[in-house]
């Protein structure tokens, strides 16, 4: 089973986002074609005070990845130009510092 896994994970990388966390894996299928998975990760606290990770997922088809990043590139700028005084980096900073207060680095 973990060479099947091996086979099929290509490439991966994580994004942290304050309580949430992207992951996007790059995928094979038997056939040798490559799809990639988005996966958005939340931390959230039960009634108990346990935690769980609630999860989304989105599957990206070769095919439609140029079409994605288009969107997602033309989407980015308008919310800049919408919001020109905003500083699109502080918001990372600031969640990387209270992560690392937290603990939930």
């Amino acid at each position: 089973m973990e060479d099947r896994y091996d086979r099929n994970e290509i490439f991966g990388k994580r994004v942290k986002a304050g309580k949430r966390t992207y992951f996007f894996d790059l995928k094979a299928t038997r056939s040798d074609d490559y799809y990639l998975t988005i996966t958005e990760s939340k931390k959230k606290f039960a009634q108990d005070g346990s935690f769980v990770f609630e999860k989304h997922k989105i599957f990206l088809y070769k095919e439609d990845f140029e079409k994605f990043i288009e969107a997602l590139h033309e989407s980015y700028e308008k919310v800049k130009e919408l919001m020109p005084d905003y500083d699109f980096s502080k918001p990372a900073r600031e969640w990387e510092e209270e992560d690392k207060e937290t603990g939930w680095d």
